[in-house]
């Protein structure tokens, strides 16, 4: 079968091969892949930049937003052929640490935990491979193809519950969201915003193309303007791009009481000022919170399985702006000015 494979930390050594049928020992699921969903993470791993082998091997199988179809499952694994399944990115640590033990793997403590794609466990960028029960969610099978939006919209799932969970420190009645960035983590934080009934604002770079009226057909106003500004209004702000100067200003302009969600990363390539001393002095006299929030466990999947099942299909097909053949996989991790999401179809 094939699979698209990288050897991490060496740029440009991605490629499509023939790699043996996935081992049993994998997992009791046997899943044909459908579709696979491409992100940053993915193509900083294509340049080398970071990513970890299975230990004993040189290469990784790419990919880490699943969807597939169940070929075979044991009468015992709560799955049957024909089910649409995502896989779960992160697998506990060995130890395990206590967030481990908890099922709580998406908070490990130790970091000795492993992800499908990313680090030190094959992803799913084959057309067949293995999932343990226990790491498999089933999606509507309504749902089709947008189900390989599940991985990017338990992200948010988990950042939103975290959020709510702040919110609990005190009376809390948010009203206003703020969403920075309009790529596929920013419009999913935006629609989740919108099916709990706040007030949302999306602020980004790009005025025309697809993302201005996907935001406002949620019922959310599209911003590209005075970022500060926007800050000021929102009970909560959801930072999506990583890009260091928005970083810093939804920490330094948030409302008092005010909760900020960082899910973007910085690339870390520029360095900026922070009066840090301002900093502190604002987050403690204003009770501030800012913290970060990434991966998901089974808890945050089945959340995103319910916002993906509750929102309009439509608008979720618009989302994904290129589908690309297996074959022809280079094109997917070439990023361009319109992509929101771009997925590579594996089923040929």
């Amino acid at each position: 079968m094939r699979a698209l494979t990288v050897q991490p930390g060496s740029a440009g050594s991605a490629r499509l091969e023939d790699v043996p049928e996935p081992d049993p020992g994998g997992g009791a699921l046997l899943v044909q892949g459908l579709a696979l969903g491409i992100c940053g993470t993915d193509r900083e791993i294509v340049g080398g930049e970071y990513g970890w082998a299975p230990e004993g091997h040189q290469r990784l199988v790419l990919g880490h937003e699943s969807l597939g179809r169940v070929i075979e499952a044991p009468g015992d694994s709560g799955f049957a052929p024909g089910d649409l399944v995502v896989g779960i990115v992160r697998h506990p640590d060995p130890v395990p640490c206590p967030n481990c033990a908890a099922g709580e793997w998406d908070m490990c403590r130790n970091g000795r935990y492993t992800e499908h794609g990313i680090k030190q466990r094959d992803g799913f960028g084959a057309e067949r491979y293995r999932l343990d029960p226990a790491f498999a969610v089933r999606l509507d099978p309504g749902l089709g193809g947008l189900g390989v939006l599940m991985e990017p919209a338990s992200v948010l799932a988990k950042a939103w519950e975290h959020i709510e969970a702040i919110g609990r420190r005190a009376v809390w009645e948010p009203r206003r969201v703020l969403v920075t960035g309009a790529g596929p983590i920013g419009l999913l934080a935006a629609l989740m915003g919108a099916q709990r009934g706040l007030e949302v604002t999306v602020l980004d770079r790009a005025a025309e193309g697809p993302k201005p009226a996907l935001a406002r057909d949620l019922g959310a106003a599209y911003i590209t303007g005075d970022v500060e500004e926007a800050c000021k209004s929102a009970d909560v702000i959801v930072e999506c791009t990583g890009a260091a100067p928005l970083v810093l200003a939804a920490m330094t302009n948030s409302s008092p009481g005010g909760i900020v969600c960082l899910t973007g990363v910085s690339s870390g390539r520029r360095k900026y000022a922070l009066d840090a001393a301002a900093l502190n002095r604002d987050m403690v006299l204003d009770n501030d919170v800012v913290f970060g929030s990434v991966n998901a466990n089974r808890r945050h999947y089945e959340k995103a399985a319910e916002s993906l099942r509750g929102a309009d299909p439509g608008w979720l097909g618009r989302l994904i702006t290129r589908r690309v053949p297996l074959d022809r996989w280079a094109e997917a991790l070439d990023h361009r000015p319109d992509d929101i999401k771009t997925v590579i179809e594996l089923d040929s």
